[in-house]
């Protein structure tokens, strides 16, 4: 089904909001090539105020799952599933609705069901709400290795979004995790709902993880005070289960041997920040024995050879402030967005190679409208193995408890086109890094 272009009076709206954004510091700071064009996803005319709409699935721990979606009326809280189709064996209300304002606009109804315990590597199928008769299913992720992640940031709305996204549909992706910069609403409220439609295809089916971007900050001086009012009520993560007080840093587990942390570029880092203690306190509880892949997210990259975002404080500060920590506890891989183009580092300690750090992949290319950033630094430094400002998205594969694949897929004229891959060894596994 074709997807319509983007209205007139709404290109309208998004220029201006870019305008306004780009006064209020989101990261339009230098000229980018254009991308293919914005997409809208509407409303669809079959459905009605009660239809779900938005619908995206997220881990809470590894035997649960968070169900979300929109309506435009009240409607029940209430999540119907079981592991045949037409036949939900299970239901659970225990759900919550909430809505936000956002200057003038008013959200729907945003719905929050969790469900479980749940089979591991299993296909349920589910309803949202009390009255509709859409199905929905999803598979959950295996309890044990092998795993495969999708990796994408920057993903925005456009055409090469879609080509993205139906590269990644056919990945065989068991959970996805994106480091920042989601629909690029940039203050344009509707834009949000566009992008939930756009992706719930994908989203309704498989795990979204995600952190925030300066995309998602959406704060006006005077008008609206608070940063990410949008993202926090749309796309819930499961940070209080993590011991986190904010959901814009969190960790999770999964497949019994990988702890992934999202971090947050723009929430305090600073040594005294609630964000600092949650993580020393987060990485202590790591037992490498047991969990010997260890993954960080962020989205402003600490290591970067595009001349797009040099010298920014989310980088270079919050580079300063934790680098530390993620080297002492021997993370295998930093995954970040930001800079719209793909790179990837040797692994990395204070600007040096170093076989006993992470290493550090930027993978801000997944579609967004404001183009690649084509420019790099000459000469490339030593610790840049390769770079390219394509669009794509990224597949880890962690094989077992010592090695995992990284790839890297360009869009070449709308191909999946494997350009960049390796293959890493757990540093939990490396006698030589084993941290005390």
């Amino acid at each position: 089904m074709a997807i319509p272009q983007c209205p007139r009076h709404l290109l309208l709206l998004i220029t201006f909001s870019l305008v306004l954004a780009g006064i209020l510091d989101v990261g339009l700071s230098y000229d980018r090539p254009l991308p293919r064009r914005d997409i809208f996803v509407p409303l669809s005319d079959d459905d009605d105020s009660t239809t779900p709409q938005q619908v995206h699935i997220s881990m809470i721990g590894e035997d649960k799952m968070r169900i979300s979606w929109i309506t435009d009326s009240e409607t029940p809280a209430i999540v119907s599933y079981g592991t045949a189709t037409g036949e939900y064996q299970y239901s659970s209300s225990n759900g919550t609705t909430s809505s936000y304002k956002y200057l003038t606009y008013h959200s729907g109804q945003i719905h929050d069901v969790v469900i479980g315990p749940l089979k591991s590597n299993t296909v349920y199928y589910y309803r949202c709400g009390s009255s509709s008769t859409k199905e929905y299913n999803f598979k959950t992720p295996p309890a044990n290795l092998p795993i495969k992640f999708a990796v994408v940031g920057d993903l925005g709305q456009t055409g090469w979004t879609v080509t993205t996204l139906d590269h990644i549909s056919k990945s065989g992706y068991d959970v996805l995790i994106l480091p920042g910069d989601l629909s690029y609403a940039d203050l344009y409220q509707p834009l949000w709902d566009s992008y939930g439609r756009l992706v719930e295809p994908l989203a309704s089916q498989r795990p979204w993880m995600v952190t925030q971007g300066n995309h998602e900050k959406e704060k006006i001086p005077l008008l609206h005070a608070r940063s990410f009012t949008a993202y926090n009520a749309r796309w819930r993560m499961p940070f209080q289960e993590s011991g986190s007080d904010s959901n814009l840093y969190y960790s999770f587990n999964v497949a019994g041997s990988v702890h992934v942390i999202m971090l947050g570029s723009y929430a305090d880092f600073d040594p005294t920040s609630p964000q600092y203690k949650w993580l020393q306190a987060d990485l202590a509880k790591v037992d490498r024995a047991k969990t010997p892949w260890l993954v960080v997210l962020i989205h402003a990259p600490w290591y970067n050879s595009n001349t797009a975002h040099q010298g920014e404080s989310e980088s270079v500060d919050m580079k300063k402030s934790m680098e530390e920590l993620l080297y002492q506890a021997r993370v295998d891989i930093v995954f970040a967005g930001h800079v719209h183009a793909y790179e990837r580092f040797t692994r990395v300690y204070q600007d040096k190679g170093d076989n006993c750090g992470p290493m550090y992949i930027n993978i801000g290319d997944g579609g967004n409208r404001e183009g690649l950033a084509k420019d790099y630094i000459d000469p490339k430094p030593e610790i840049s193995v390769f770079r390219e400002a394509s669009f794509g998205h990224g597949q880890l594969e962690v094989v077992n408890a010592t090695h995992a694949k990284w790839s890297w897929h360009r869009n070449d004229n709308d191909e999946r086109v494997e350009a960049d891959s390796v293959w890493l060894a757990s540093l939990s596994a490396d006698t030589a890094c084993r941290s005390s």
